[in-house]
């Protein structure tokens, strides 16, 4: 299944062009970049299935509870790092569900 995702302005576009099977938009080509995440969310929400961040703050800082729109958080937005787990990038992607929010742990080695 297809999802539509925001992609968070802290998340490298070189890992999203290596994402495959979903619709991809970033903050910056909504216009919504500079955007407080609590913000973003409400905006995203009508238009997105998914927000794709590396904001490790937003778990804290967002009362997620009630939204439809999935978030996926990401543990580092460091790209030697991320290229190297791409495919455990792209199953989270693949397996998350509406509404869920769920932590990718990257390893560093």
């Amino acid at each position: 299944m297809s999802v539509k995702v925001l992609v968070d302005e802290c998340v490298p576009l070189k890992l999203v062009r290596l994402l495959a099977g979903h619709t991809f938009r970033t903050a910056q080509q909504k216009g919504w970049d500079g955007f407080a995440n609590g913000r973003l969310l409400t905006l995203a929400e009508p238009e997105f299935d998914l927000f794709l961040t590396s904001d490790r703050n937003l778990q804290y800082q967002q009362n997620l509870k009630g939204r439809k729109i999935a978030v996926l958080l990401l543990s580092t937005n460091h790209w030697p790092t991320l290229k190297k787990q791409v495919p455990l990038v792209q199953a989270a992607l693949d397996k998350i569900q509406s509404g869920a929010f769920l932590r990718v742990e990257i390893p560093k080695n």
